[in-house]
């Protein structure tokens, strides 16, 4: 063969190979087909718990079908109001929610600024921003307790934060984390609620509870949502008793970053029986039967949101009930800014406001907030905002 031909013949083979080569998929892709393989954990660093956060990608796909989902109620869309760049700059400058109810629990929506006035450590505030939240978005983390109790409340469980989802702001940026003995993120923040829906199927009950380091972990990521109103729902029928952070940590987290901590707690909020051990039997019950209802309402009390208790969850009536509430509840509250002064001082501030023009009414806002050189606040300068 002269040498001619055989160039051209090593060039017809290489161009061949290529062309086949290019048809096949990865090897990667191979691996995929026919199965799905658990995806390899993320770890997170946490900066109180100390723990981990597991993360499924978005590609993973979904067991179960999506057709029985609520549909998602379409809201009438309002201009968010902001308050100036130049006010969320000054030193000092916070934003709170304010909730008021009247005497028979139904919300106070018409009120003016002149209606409020707010108290830090006793001496009144200039009240510089006011906004009325109907229809305001809101960034929100969904909060599920995934441990082995929760076995047989899960179905309740997902349908009514499903019901919760479909009566949220379409404009609501919202992630979902499930937890057990560590959290997992199941869906980073989003707006595409249809997707919340669907990963809602992947809960599944195993494992302790780690309360308190998922608290956390929603109360950071919820830095990084794109509205300045931003709230957490917690759904839980047990105690914490895998966490690394404590309870003083959770507090200390939720004064300083502003959130609204709703919560459900689903069991006996009574202390538990002592129990006595004979050897491999024991009389008395456990402190885990009991969902920890004492920190659920410290946590709302100290943020200005609320908790609901469920004995049990029975035919799930009552847990939607209560998402419901929260949700309405989100839409029908104040957004309250103003100046805390010295703020170089640092420190913590008792919070209050009254509204003396409907002495009647019930007013519910976060009991104070900390200040200081470097504390930041996730009410003020979230990522997106001008």
């Amino acid at each position: 063969m002269s040498d001619t031909n055989w160039l051209r013949l090593v060039v017809i083979s290489t161009f061949s190979l290529a062309v086949l080569s290019s048809s096949l998929p990865p090897s990667s892709a191979w691996a995929q087909q026919g199965s799905f393989s658990p995806p390899p954990s993320m770890p997170r660093n946490q900066p109180q718990g100390g723990g981990t956060t597991l993360e499924l990608p978005a590609t993973a796909r979904q067991p179960g079908s999506t057709t029985s989902l609520p549909p998602l109620a379409p809201q009438p869309g309002q201009e968010l109001t902001l308050a100036p760049h130049e006010l969320r700059r000054q030193a000092g400058y916070e934003q709170v929610t304010v909730t008021v109810t009247n005497q028979h629990g139904g919300y106070e929506t018409g009120l003016q600024r002149d209606d409020l006035k707010l108290y830090l450590d006793g001496v009144q505030r200039p009240i510089e921003f006011f906004r009325r939240d109907t229809n305001v978005p809101v960034s929100i983390g969904i909060l599920v307790d995934t441990s082995g109790s929760m076995q047989p409340k899960i179905p309740q469980a997902q349908a009514a934060i499903a019901e919760f989802i479909s009566r949220l702001n379409e404009r609501d940026d919202v992630f979902l984390f499930a937890f057990s003995d560590r959290p997992y993120l199941l869906q980073p923040f989003t707006t595409d609620h249809r997707m919340v829906l669907s990963r809602l199927q992947l809960l599944h009950a195993y494992g302790e509870t780690a309360l308190f380091d998922t608290i956390i972990d929603g109360l950071v990521m919820l830095r990084h949502g794109r509205w300045d109103k931003k709230a957490l729902l917690v759904v839980t029928d047990g105690m914490d008793n895998q966490s690394q952070a404590d309870i003083q940590q959770v507090v200390g987290y939720a004064r300083r970053m502003g959130v609204l901590v709703y919560s459900i707690g689903i069991g006996d909020p009574n202390p538990a029986p002592v129990s006595i051990q004979f050897g491999p039997f024991s009389l008395g019950g456990s402190p885990y039967d009991q969902v920890d209802a004492a920190t659920l309402k410290t946590l709302s009390t100290e943020t200005g949101a609320k908790t609901y208790l469920l004995k049990e969850v029975g035919d799930g009536e009552a847990i939607r009930a209560d998402c419901e509430a929260i949700s309405n509840e989100l839409q029908a509250q104040y957004t309250v800014g103003f100046i805390a002064p010295d703020p170089a001082t640092g420190g913590y501030r008792n919070l209050r406001v009254d509204v003396p023009t409907h002495p009647e009414d019930s007013v519910r806002v976060r009991k104070g907030l900390t200040v200081g050189p470097g504390m930041e606040s996730a009410s003020v300068d979230s990522p997106g905002m001008p």
